[in-house]
């Protein structure tokens, strides 16, 4: 059986062919960031996009669905302006203490962006609604390759194994300054200073557990 939009549907899209999906995945971004998912609507989010809600049921019949392509459409986006920023740094072959700086004011300029209280929103619906969670997995896989990116081109060992600690230094802090209201990112230039030169100074080597140390132990004594 063909299912067919509704006849007020087909003439909106015949108006507005490639419109109308993007500003719903745009309206519900905003919504996230101003009210939080647990405020979403249908309608809400259609007079959100200026959009029926006809159209809304019609490209988006589930929720999941929305909140999903919502996240990858302000991924993908963001993972642009990232990986922009990264081939900047490598061209420019910057001091560790520039970048750190730089992310830093970066930081301080995204305080009150709503888009970011959306996109940790997100991440956290992620923990109970499985559907999410792939989108959430490839956000931070974006964002860890763009930081493996600047930690090469900074000369980190083995830049790939840090990135991902670069990019929780970020979150982490990220969620503190909203939570708390701080209107600046003071201190994220010096966690991420600090994080370089310990990768610098173990020269790329993980660190040895007490696991680790005690299975070493074990070999030297039977060699």
């Amino acid at each position: 059986m063909t299912i067919t939009a509704p006849v007020a549907v087909r003439q909106e899209e015949k108006a507005a062919p490639l419109g109308s999906r993007e500003r719903i995945l745009r309206a519900t971004f905003v919504l996230i960031g101003r009210d939080g998912i647990g405020a979403l609507s249908n309608r809400r989010i259609a007079a959100e996009a200026c959009v029926s809600l006809g159209t809304l049921t019609y490209h988006f019949p589930s929720q999941a669905d929305l909140l999903r392509e919502s996240l990858e459409l302000f991924v993908a986006e963001e993972v642009a302006r990232l990986e922009a920023i990264a081939a900047d740094i490598r061209a420019r072959c910057p001091t560790p203490e520039q970048i750190a700086l730089e992310v830093q004011g970066l930081a301080a300029d995204s305080i009150a962006d709503p888009e970011r209280i959306a996109e940790l929103e997100l991440h956290m619906h992620a923990a109970r609604d499985p559907a999410l969670q792939e989108a959430s997995r490839r956000c931070f896989a974006a964002y860890e390759g763009v930081a493996a990116a600047a930690l090469e081109g900074l000369g980190v060992p083995d830049p790939e194994r840090h990135a991902r600690a670069v990019v929780a230094t970020i979150t982490g802090l990220g969620v503190q300054r909203k939570g708390s209201g701080t209107e600046d990112a003071a201190g994220l230039a010096d966690a991420l200073l600090t994080i370089v030169a310990g990768a610098n100074a173990r020269g790329g080597k993980p660190p040895q557990t007490n696991t680790s140390k005690a299975m070493s132990d074990t070999d030297s004594q039977g060699e």
